[in-house]
């Protein structure tokens, strides 16, 4: 029996998501999943603040053969806090398929940082939602910041549309590349042509470091309908938003399930439709083609990636 109790009321990723309608392009990533232990081999941290089901290595890329992607970004899942482990044995055991996002203290040594490196991470996640994670003091952030940057790293970010004027001049002054998860988690309920989302627009407007996942429809839709029951057309709501984020900035957009979809309250997604949710938020080929090859490959593999005159 695993030491470890799901929190009360955890939804378990869903089991047989169906096969995408939507075939994505060959090479294609997803840029950014989770592996969650198992705890009976990777202990959840202490200081977590939800204690999630298991969901490997294999279960992952089973599911990426599935969708039809060719590669992962496998980002640290707050559960296991800076215990980095879980995450570099899935990169490990990829076959070169997998790069990795890590969470790290000050404490962290070069030597381990360049470990990681080996192994594939090529960037470091800070947190600032407050439900997630206790807070870490932004001088800390912006030591490690320029310490990854020297192995040509960069930092994605994680925090709501409500919080973003007063981390603005933090962020900007970040010295690497920046990506933000789940496009600042605005709340599709305003308008998409509103102040709110407008700020983050200008944000990524006016600092070309700036990119942004468009993902994460799930955690982001009021109104659905939801990805479940063969749903074709799910999150409408969220549809405006990620299109016009990747239509503005075709070069600097990812996307990625988020399986296995941890804190979810409301429902489990199939994930064969979330892939399917993608021609609705990039409608053409050459911008799924930017969305899920291009732009990863440039992030997260720039040795694979020729340079075209």
């Amino acid at each position: 029996m695993s030491e470890f109790t799901k929190t009360p009321g955890w939804l378990d990723w869903y089991a047989g998501p169906s096969k995408p309608r939507f075939q994505v392009p060959a090479g294609a990533v997803d840029a950014h999943c989770h592996v969650f232990g198992p705890g009976a081999e990777f202990p959840y941290a202490p200081e977590r603040k939800y204690t999630p089901c298991d969901a490997s290595k294999h279960q992952l890329y089973a599911l990426r053969d599935h969708l039809g992607f060719a590669r992962n970004v496998v980002v640290q899942a707050t559960c296991h806090g800076a215990d980095n482990r879980a995450m570099v044995d899935a990169l490990v055991h990829s076959g070169g398929k997998a790069r990795g996002v890590a969470t790290v203290k000050r404490s962290v040594t070069d030597e381990e940082l360049q470990a990681m490196h080996d192994a594939g991470v090529r960037g470091v996640r800070f947190n600032f939602v407050k439900r997630l994670v206790d807070f870490t003091p932004k001088d800390e952030l912006m030591e490690i910041a320029a310490r990854i940057h020297q192995l040509g790293w960069h930092v994605v970010i994680y925090f709501e549309a409500v919080d973003l004027p007063e981390l603005w001049d933090f962020f900007t002054a970040l010295p690497t590349t920046v990506v933000v998860d789940h496009m600042g988690r605005p709340d599709v309920s305003k308008p998409v042509d509103g102040p709110e989302f407008e700020l983050f627009l200008k944000f990524m407007r006016q600092h070309p470091n700036v990119w942004s996942k468009v993902s994460c429809p799930e955690r982001l839709s009021v109104t659905g309908p939801k990805a479940l029951n063969g749903e074709q057309s799910a999150y409408q709501d969220v549809v405006p938003f990620a299109r016009r984020v990747v239509e503005e900035f075709p070069d600097r957009v990812l996307w990625g399930t988020d399986w296995p979809h941890p804190n979810l309250k409301d429902h489990m997604p199939d994930d064969g439709l979330l892939v399917d949710f993608i021609p609705h938020i990039a409608t053409t080929p050459e911008l799924q083609k930017k969305l899920l090859v291009d732009n990863p490959m440039r992030l997260y593999w720039p040795e694979e990636v020729t340079v075209e005159d």
